[in-house]
C-alpha cells in the first residue's frame, strides 16, 4: 500500500479563507432545490467558498452523485447509481441562466454501468445550456467514457465550446491511483477529441504530491503536448479523508511557478499551475487566455 506512516504537516500556504456570503448561500440553496450536484461540493474542492461566493461560478456534476469507480484520490461517493434523470439537462441550463454565467464548465461521475456511458445526456446537457444561454462557452469534463469513441463523438457532435479530460498523474502512478482508467487510453481519447473539433481547445490536469519526480511531470507534459493538449492545469493533491491517498510531498508556489514556465516553453497556450489549483478553477481565465494566445500565434 502507498500509505506512509506519518501525516505530512500541511504547509501555510495551503490555509484557505472561508467566505460564506450572500452568493454562497444562494448557490447553495438553488443547487439543493434544483436536485443538481456540483463536483466543488463532492470533491471537496478547496476553492468552494471563492469560486461560490466571490467568483459565482461552478461546475456542475451530472449523471447523479455516485461515481462506478473507486480512484484512490478521489472523494466522490463511488457504488452503484440508480438514477438517469433526463430532466437534468433542462435544470442544468435554467441553473447557468439564473447565475448568469459567462462560462460553466460540466462534468459527470463515470457511469461504467451504461452501456452509452451517459453520453447522451451529457450531450444533451450541452444543447440545452447553448440553447438557453446563447452567450455562455461551455467546457465539458468527461471521464475517458470506457475508451468508447462512439460515445466521445456523441459529445463532441454537440459542440462544447472545450474539451477538458484530466490525464491526473504521471505514467508509473496512473495502475495505483486511477481505477479502470489508463494513462494510454487517456491520451488517445485526448487526441481523438482534437481530430474531432480541431477548433476547440483540448484540456488535462494533473495533481502532484502524490511521490512522482519533477522529471516525470516534464514527461506528462510532452506526452500531452504530443497528442495536440492546448491547456494544463497543476495543482497540489489534498488527502480528502483518512481512507485516500496520502500526501507524500507539499510542492511550494515557487515549484509551481517553475512548472508553470516550462509548460509555457513547451507550448501550451496556457497553463494554470498553483497549490489550490484544480481542474475547473478559474476556468473562464484559461479559455479567455487560451484563446488570445492561439490568435496572436
Amino acid at each position: 500500500m502507498a500509505h506512509t506512516k506519518e501525516h505530512l504537516r500541511k504547509p501555510e500556504w495551503l490555509k484557505i479563507k472561508l467566505n460564506t456570503n450572500e452568493n454562497y448561500i444562494g448557490l447553495k440553496k438553488m443547487m439543493r432545490e434544483k436536485k443538481l450536484h456540483t463536483v466543488c461540493e463532492e470533491a471537496k474542492c478547496p476553492n468552494i467558498h471563492e469560486c461560490w461566493a466571490v467568483r459565482r461560478t461552478a461546475t456542475f456534476m451530472i449523471l447523479g452523485g455516485v461515481c462506478t469507480r473507486a480512484c484512490r484520490f478521489c472523494a466522490v461517493k463511488t457504488g452503484l447509481p440508480t438514477e438517469l434523470d433526463w430532466q437534468e439537462p433542462a435544470r442544468v441550463a435554467e441553473s447557468v441562466e439564473q447565475m448568469n454565467l459567462k462560462h460553466v464548465v460540466i462534468t459527470a461521475v463515470a457511469r461504467d454501468d451504461l452501456k452509452r456511458g451517459g453520453a447522451q445526456v451529457f450531450a444533451e446537457t450541452v444543447r440545452a445550456v447553448r440553447k438557453r444561454n446563447p452567450f455562455c462557452s461551455i467546457e465539458v469534463l468527461p471521464s475517458d467514457m470506457n475508451g468508447d469513441y462512439e460515445n466521445l463523438k456523441t459529445l463532441m457532435d454537440a459542440k462544447p465550446d472545450i474539451l477538458n479530460h484530466n490525464i491526473e498523474t504521471i505514467r508509473r502512478l496512473t495502475p495505483r491511483i486511477r481505477a479502470r482508467a489508463t494513462y494510454e487510453r487517456s491520451l488517445e481519447f485526448l487526441r481523438r477529441a482534437k481530430e474531432m473539433s480541431p477548433a476547440a481547445p483540448t484540456k488535462s490536469s494533473i495533481m502532484i504530491g502524490l511521490g512522482e519526480t519533477k522529471e516525470e511531470i516534464i514527461e506528462t507534459m510532452d506526452d500531452l503536448r504530443a497528442n495536440n493538449v492546448d491547456i494544463m492545469t497543476i495543482g497540489q493533491y489534498l488527502q480528502p479523508t483518512k481512507r485516500h491517498l496520502n500526501v507524500q510531498k507539499y510542492w511550494s508556489p515557487e515549484e509551481f511557478n517553475e512548472l508553470k514556465e516550462i509548460a509555457l516553453s513547451k507550448g501550451f497556450s496556457h497553463c494554470e499551475a498553483g497549490p489550490l489549483v484544480r481542474s475547473s478553477y478559474h476556468a473562464d481565465e484559461q479559455v479567455k487566455a487560451a484563446n488570445m494566445n492561439t490568435v496572436s500565434k
